[in-house]
């Protein structure tokens, strides 16, 4: 007796394939176990994580595995729509009709009859014009109140104080925020002396919210420089693994002054390599 052929595999693909596959998975009586037990606050961490690995094949470079993270991260917005369209909220082209919009009308220079003639920054402010008053249409009373919580720490801080800075709660100067940071290091060393450790966290979080301020008036991204940083004391730290390879050992079996020098040693090749090709490629032009 020949088995008959599921007749998802006869559709073109695509979109509507891929939404017929996550209401087959979601079916009560047919579906998976697992996917039918999920609801929005399982999968959004789901979520958040295929964003960052998006973000991650981009940075690497990856471009061979971007198509297979960014098809994962249109999963979970079909999975959030699947869920919805069940509790009578809204569906998936609901969400593609909604963004649709949203970039028309946020682009009335591109969509309109405003001109195109304006500098990158100019429309920058433009947009966060529009976002404004969208906001104000949405009853959002508040300067910060929607910027999103779960958001990277540093990523939200820096999303805060450009919020408050549209309205004049800002230091004009990076001088100032950098006396902030001094005073804020020092609580912090009194907290560690003489407080608890609650407050300790809290003079901590002080101190990072700071040194978010100082990136946005640098023009620094926080996340962005943070990444590289872990990506700079991976590198370096592995090049200590290497050495002490070399040398028949495991960082265990060496201390800290024996790495420190390793340390020192890749930094100084690094900066090494690094003005070897800046040179290279000035006599390139």
């Amino acid at each position: 007796m020949s088995e008959t052929r599921d007749p998802i595999f006869d559709m073109t693909g695509g979109l509507p394939q891929l939404l017929e596959i996550m209401r087959r998975l979601r079916d009560p009586q047919a579906g998976c176990p697992w996917d039918i037990e999920q609801d929005f606050a399982t999968i959004a961490p789901y979520t958040i994580e295929e964003a960052y690995e998006v973000a991650d094949a981009i940075e690497r470079e990856a471009w061979g595995e971007l198509k297979g993270e960014l098809g994962d991260l249109l999963l979970q917005t079909v999975y959030h729509a699947q869920m919805a369209d069940e509790a009578g909220l809204f569906d998936f082209h609901a969400v593609a009709d909604a963004v649709a919009q949203k970039m028309i009308h946020r682009h009335p220079h591109v969509f309109g009859e405003e001109s195109r003639d304006k500098t990158p920054e100019q429309q920058t402010a433009d947009w966060e014009t529009i976002k404004a008053a969208e906001r104000a249409a949405r009853a959002k009373g508040g300067v910060l109140d929607d910027v999103a919580l779960n958001l990277p720490g540093l990523t939200r801080a820096v999303k805060l104080q450009r919020r408050a800075a549209r309205v004049g709660f800002d230091w004009p100067a990076t001088d100032q925020v950098l006396a902030k940071i001094a005073e804020e290091s020092a609580e912090l060393v009194e907290a560690r002396d003489e407080l608890s450790a609650e407050e300790v966290f809290e003079e901590m979080g002080d101190l990072l919210f700071v040194m978010a301020n100082l990136a946005r008036h640098m023009g620094v991204e926080p996340e962005d420089a943070l990444r590289a940083a872990n990506a700079k004391f991976t590198r370096r730290f592995r090049a200590i693994e290497a050495e002490l390879a070399a040398r028949g050992k495991s960082p265990a079996e060496s201390d800290l002054a024996e790495m420190d020098a390793i340390w020192d040693a890749a930094k100084a090749a690094e900066k090494a390599s690094a003005k070897t090709s800046t040179g290279a490629a000035a006599k390139t032009k």
